[in-house]
């Protein structure tokens, strides 16, 4: 990882200082480098020391800083990895085509691990847009609003946590069955990763996360809990406090105090627990994704770390 973050370093410099500030301002910030972590944790089922794991490692983890540039500009989120989000230091406009740029280092970069890994950078950047688009758009008419968002989280969020564990396994050296196993596994703890990070938008604190609590809220984005409250209004099964909280979710959320009302009701309601159990089935299954994997610390590894990610609070 010490390497990543040095060869990460590298590849977002610029010689234009506004671009090499803007560039820098959220791999700066920090984050969990939760994905390169997964590359170089697949390539251990191999040999683990080829120089191309350091490469794919860096590639996801630029695609998905550039992602967050993008999205903290369609969520109006202010705060990002605990700074200040890019578009509110240089605007919008700035901000896209900072994540722009960043896209392009990655595309550069993975050009030098050859054709497979370019075709595969490609449709995993293919998904994560078309999951944006259909959050953005929303469910067709006549579609499971719930199976909707699991798709969106597939496509948006798990596509390149699948991805970043193939790289991996790819570049370790791993024969297909693992190489397989690995992106499997991936996919789902990605849409656990991501059901977990709905529970933590209402239930942490900013200081625990980094992030506004309530953010997708005020912005009317969907997630889980407040996907499940609403189902459960629409199905008559809910109470006329339920339906309550529904008009308020669906109305003005710019000022605080409202915001924060809304937040507090969510937290002490058990939508937010059945989401967390959703996050641990999906987690769960990631981990029956590893029984191919030979026995040993890299797959105890990925098994403990599915569990942490269900039932994470920072």
């Amino acid at each position: 990882m010490t390497r990543v973050d040095a060869a990460l370093d590298d590849a977002v410099a610029s010689a234009d200082a506004l671009a090499d500030d803007a560039s820098r301002h959220l791999v700066a910030a920090g984050g969990k480098r939760f994905r390169p972590l997964l590359t170089l944790l697949a390539g251990e089922l191999g040999d683990g020391t080829r120089p191309e794991l350091v490469d794919a490692a860096v590639v996801v983890e630029l695609t998905q800083v550039a992602s967050l540039y993008h999205d903290d500009v369609m969520d109006s989120a202010p705060v990002r990895r605990g700074a200040p989000a890019a578009h509110t230091v240089w605007g919008n406009s700035v901000a896209i085509l900072v994540g722009d740029l960043l896209f392009a280092r990655a595309s550069a970069l993975v050009a030098g691990l050859g054709p497979e890994a370019v075709v595969l950078q490609s449709r995993t950047f293919e998904r994560m847009c078309l999951g944006q688009l259909h959050e953005t758009l929303g469910p067709r008419e006549g579609e499971d609003p719930v199976e909707h968002y699991l798709q969106v989280l597939s496509d948006k969020t798990a596509s390149l946590l699948a991805t970043s564990a193939r790289l991996g396994a790819m570049f370790g050296g791993c024969p297909p069955e693992v190489v397989d196993a690995v992106a499997a596994y991936g996919e789902k703890v990605g849409v656990a990763f991501q059901l977990a990070d709905d529970v933590l938008d209402i239930s942490s604190t900013g200081d625990e996360s980094g992030k506004t609590p309530g953010t997708d809220l005020r912005e009317h984005v969907p997630t889980m809990p407040v996907l499940l409250l609403r189902q459960r209004v629409e199905r008559g099964q809910g109470t006329d406090a339920d339906a309550a909280l529904v008009a308020r979710l669906d109305g003005d959320l710019s000022d605080d105090e409202a915001l924060a009302a809304v937040v507090a009701d969510l937290r002490s309601h058990d939508v937010l627990a059945e989401t967390r159990a959703l996050a641990a089935r999906r987690a769960r299954d990631a981990a029956a994704e590893l029984a191919p994997l030979p026995d040993g610390p890299v797959k105890d590894a990925l098994a403990d770390l599915a569990e942490a990610l269900a039932d994470r609070t920072v």
